[in-house]
């Protein structure tokens, strides 16, 4: 990074960006463990360069498609069970809101059935096939995360697959909780408007404020809690770590913006029918896979640079 050509340093231009680049060999930010933002950026490039993001990526999306049917069914086939006036809605205005339209009306008819019907062999078949699929898709991200260039510790097969099953059960607990979240935040809005502590008009942007926030208190404690699991206990890094916090902000952008773009300008359906729908599904997973892969990165390159700096303080 530093290695300008000397054309370029004798540049008003080239002189503002060596500027820049010293600072950066001094400078840290909050989250980096004290490091240097230069050494955290090199080896965060390099992960870039010899990490094959898009093919593991690629790997991710394909297994969490498999795993978020069984799951998705499962956590509805619940609903009936609960007696809860208007669950199922405030469940599918959720799915709508984060989901890019035309994936959401791939899954509505298949959740508004599984709502209706009370199945307790339904029940069990889905909480075992959940079991099955969704911890082979943690399972498969969590070997994407260690074909990263940088060393670090890893997991044992079987080690790694009971951590994809306990954060199978974890992210099922955080989105039931998040929903009853909404419903109840929903309620308690509607009784402080009803008491006249709120005004009307100001509930809509409140419920809509709220129903962000726990979504993506939801997306971050669920990344935190998968990088927080992957690595060994002897080297774990923080639960609130920039990693995390990258990633979630990147997920969020990531399903807006692809979600704008589906509904305003894609053609998918007029060019592909409903195999476009699946495509969309796809992509949606690809663009997010590709979120979970740079905040982990950041958390390993921040590692491998703070590594180095110790071995070169203890030299």
């Amino acid at each position: 990074m530093g290695n300008n050509p000397a054309w370029l340093k004798k540049t008003v231009l080239g002189k503002q960006i060596e500027k820049l680049v010293n600072r950066a060999r001094v400078m840290t930010l909050p989250g980096l463990d004290g490091v240097p933002v230069y050494d955290v950026v090199a080896f965060f490039v390099k992960g870039f360069q010899k990490g094959s993001l898009v093919t593991r990526a690629s790997s991710i999306a394909f297994n969490l498609l498999l795993a978020i049917l069984p799951a998705t069914i499962f956590l509805f086939t619940l609903i009936p069970f609960i007696p809860i006036e208007n669950l199922s809605d405030e469940i599918l205005k959720f799915f709508e809101n984060i989901l890019p339209e035309n994936a959401y009306h791939m899954m509505e008819s298949t959740l508004v059935e599984v709502f209706t019907k009370k199945s307790g062999g339904l029940l069990f078949l889905m909480f075992i096939s959940t079991l099955i699929f969704s911890s082979n898709g943690i399972h498969a991200l969590i070997s994407a995360f260690y074909i990263s260039p940088h060393q670090f510790d890893t997991r044992g097969w079987i080690t790694q697959r009971s951590v994809s099953i306990f954060l199978v059960l974890l992210i099922i607990l955080l989105f039931t909780l998040a929903i009853f979240l909404i419903i109840f935040s929903r309620l308690a809005i509607q009784k402080l408007v009803s008491l006249g502590i709120l005004e009307q008009n100001f509930t809509f942007y409140l419920m809509s404020a709220g129903k962000w926030l726990i979504t993506f208190a939801l997306i971050y404690f669920a990344i935190s809690f998968l990088y927080y699991m992957v690595p060994p206990k002897r080297t774990r890094w923080k639960f609130f770590s920039a990693g995390s916090s990258l990633a979630s902000v990147g997920f969020l952008m990531a399903s807006l913006g692809f979600s704008y773009f589906v509904n305003h300008f894609g053609q998918y359906n007029k060019f592909y029918g409903s195999i476009g729908t699946i495509m969309v599904v796809l992509l949606w997973m690809y663009f997010n896979s590709i979120s979970l892969l740079i905040g982990f990165e950041l958390n390993v390159s921040i590692q491998a640079a703070n590594l180095q700096k110790e071995v070169g303080a203890s030299a």
